[in-house]
């Protein structure tokens, strides 16, 4: 197992994992956890107000994602009795350019298009793809392998997952460093620190 490289700073608490490619642009506020070969782009957007954001190993978000754990319209956030939720996304998810997600449940193996929105009240299981400039704001689970795309939002189920993006994420976790800066982490220790 990788050990957990810590990235404290004034916004929240950034949990970035070993082997995992983030650009300093990037723009990540709050309790944020991001796994081993997650490849975050410059002007990515990862905001976790309404709860704490853990992400999963080899997702690739792209820029200007936006991935926001908020509160519901109808909620404010200093209300007594609201209790943070977690937003979970598993591996091998592809957050392309422009996209915005606010579900709180997204499995493995999903492509989120450009310009694509995920509401909060959708789960995405697995293999889905929500194509370029769909949207969905509805209260479900979508099933897995389900394709949602055109201007009309169509739906189909395909045969096979999408393929991970093994080679992009390989090819952008030596490339990135070159021409980013990328955050820099600390690695947590085990002894508490003398005051």
């Amino acid at each position: 197992m990788l050990p957990t490289l810590y990235l404290s700073d004034c916004k929240g608490s950034v949990k970035i994992v070993a082997g995992a490619v983030v650009c300093v642009e990037s723009d990540i506020r709050g309790d944020v956890t991001i796994g081993a070969r997650t490849v975050v782009h410059p002007k990515a957007r990862i905001i976790a107000e309404a709860g704490p954001i853990v992400i999963g190993d080899g997702n690739l978000i792209e820029e200007q994602a936006l991935i926001i754990n908020s509160y519901p319209e109808n909620m404010l956030p200093d209300a007594e009795d609201v209790e943070p939720k977690t937003m979970s996304i598993g591996i091998n998810n592809v957050f392309e350019v422009g996209c915005v997600s606010q579900a709180l449940k997204i499995g493995d193996n999903n492509v989120i298009e450009s310009k694509a929105e995920v509401g909060r009240n959708v789960i995405l299981t697995s293999g889905c793809i929500v194509g370029a400039c769909c949207a969905v704001n509805t209260c479900e689970v979508i099933p897995e392998n389900t394709v949602i795309y055109g201007s009309e939002c169509l739906r189909r189920v395909q045969t096979e997952r999408p393929q991970p993006q093994t080679l992009q994420l390989d090819f952008l976790m030596k490339i990135l460093p070159n021409y980013h800066h990328l955050k820099k982490t600390v690695k947590a220790s085990s002894t508490p620190a003398r005051s």
